[in-house]
């Protein structure tokens, strides 16, 4: 099978010549800093290896697992915030049918998501979609006191077992957690649940190949045995022997940083595909959360073409020249649909008879990007064969190895995120939680 390929070239011509070859040895160091655990956050490095580590006895557990929530439930709600639902979110959204929710497939249970958000509207809709349905709950909260996943698993776990009563709501909530701590394992423990580790040594962000991601992937039914083999794929196509002009991961660092170091501050991934949408949401958290520290980082935004092109186009095209783009290019797609003929030809669109839609998008796709180098935008291609569970799985190990060699050639731990803390303690002391007592204080005397 083919892999993933990266195609640098319409952003290294930006460059000085020399310029991505001259990061060699600081890419070199850096992976090695990654291998040999020298680097900020090395107590967070679980997922360099992650994928060769995954046995057959574990992936087999996670889908027995899976199998008994898909048996006995018709809708499913992963709970979890950030890493801990948006790789799960993106694999499924990629790899199922873009109108899912109104199939109402009697194979395959209706995967929600929430925890995510304190939008109360949401959640009543939520409960209120949940009456008289027999859903189940998978609860993915290393502390289980994270506020917008506590407040719904709350609501959630009390709501299923008024309806399903509390011996048979026990078989369909399942909580991934930490191994012996917090809130959310001492209530598994308590309660019976079934119950999945969150490795300490992996942070949410790169945990898609955890139960994290793994369990609510294999509850919609899609192939974890090839997202995995995907992944494990691409490690070793990026692994430290891999000559430096053949390693994807450690192109992309390079380019990307010396694209930064340019003046480009700004990386907007971008898609042709609308099943990609929700992994732009995961690639947006996994380099945002890892490389904005210290006042330094590349700010990673994402836009959806074609769709994009009528409401950001103007401003890729000719606005401030402090972005680049990585755009993810699918090359075959799934399914198969060709332009009719129509008879009055009142939109001019007739030359397009019998091509695939896929056809015309390709051509959009090669377009736009001859018209955005033009205009002076650095672009990356990251070439997918299929958008299939192994595929998807390369482009996750990618993203992360990638992630966490750059990092390190910013200068920064691309593993922590003691800014997220900021908003946490003005939100509790402003709802006078017990303990913010001297916060809630201080804080009401600004406002």
């Amino acid at each position: 099978m083919k892999n993933i390929n990266l195609d640098i070239t319409k952003a290294a011509q930006f460059l000085k010549t020399g310029t991505v070859e001259a990061y060699e040895s600081r890419v070199k160091a850096a992976q090695e800093a990654l291998e040999n655990g020298t680097c900020p956050g090395n107590d967070f490095l679980g997922w360099l290896h992650l994928p060769s580590s995954i046995t057959p006895a574990f992936l087999d557990e996670i889908q027995a697992t899976a199998d008994i929530l898909r048996a006995k439930c018709e809708v499913i709600v992963v709970a979890g915030i950030g890493g801990s639902y948006l790789g799960a979110r993106a694999v499924i959204e990629a790899l199922g049918n873009s109108f899912a929710w109104l199939l109402q497939d009697k194979k395959n249970p209706t995967i929600l998501f929430a925890g995510n958000n304190i939008g109360e509207d949401y959640l009543f809709e939520l409960t209120d979609y949940l009456k008289g349905k027999k859903f189940g709950v998978i609860n993915i909260s290393k502390s289980g006191t994270t506020t917008e996943t506590a407040l719904t698993f709350r609501l959630l776990k009390k709501q299923c077992e008024a309806q399903r009563g509390k011996e048979d709501a026990r078989n369909v909530i399942v909580a991934v957690t930490d191994a012996k701590k917090g809130a959310a394992r001492i209530c598994a423990d308590k309660e019976g649940y079934k119950s999945f580790i969150i490795p300490d040594n992996v942070g949410g962000r790169f945990s898609v190949l955890t139960p994290v991601g793994l369990l609510p992937i294999a509850c919609a039914g899609f192939d974890v045995k090839e997202l995995v083999g995907g992944a494990q794929e691409m490690e070793r196509a990026c692994g430290m022997n891999v000559p430096f002009a053949e390693n994807p991961a450690a192109q992309y660092a390079a380019v990307r940083n010396g694209l930064y170091n340019a003046g480009k501050k700004i990386e907007i991934v971008i898609n042709y595909q609308p099943k990609l949408h929700f992994f732009a949401e995961w690639w947006k958290q996994l380099y945002g959360e890892s490389e904005g520290k210290d006042h330094k980082g590349i700010f990673p935004a994402a836009c959806d073409f074609t769709t994009d092109l009528h409401s950001m186009g103007q401003w890729i095209q000719e606005g401030e020249r402090s972005i680049f783009e990585t755009v993810i290019s699918v090359e075959e797609p799934e399914r198969k649909l060709l332009f009719p003929h129509d008879e009055e030809n009142l939109d001019g669109l007739n030359f397009l008879e019998g091509k695939r839609v896929d056809d015309v998008n390709k051509m959009a796709e090669l377009g736009t990007r001859l018209a955005h180098v033009d205009g002076g935008v650095p672009n990356i291609r990251i070439s997918v064969p299929r958008l299939n569970a192994y595929y998807i799985g390369q482009l996750i190990y990618f993203f992360e190895i990638a992630c966490g060699i750059s990092g390190n050639l910013l200068q920064v731990n691309p593993f922590n995120q003691p800014g997220v803390e900021a908003y946490k303690k003005n939100m509790f002391a402003l709802l006078n939680k017990p303990g913010y007592e001297a916060e809630s204080k201080a804080i009401r005397e600004r406002l």
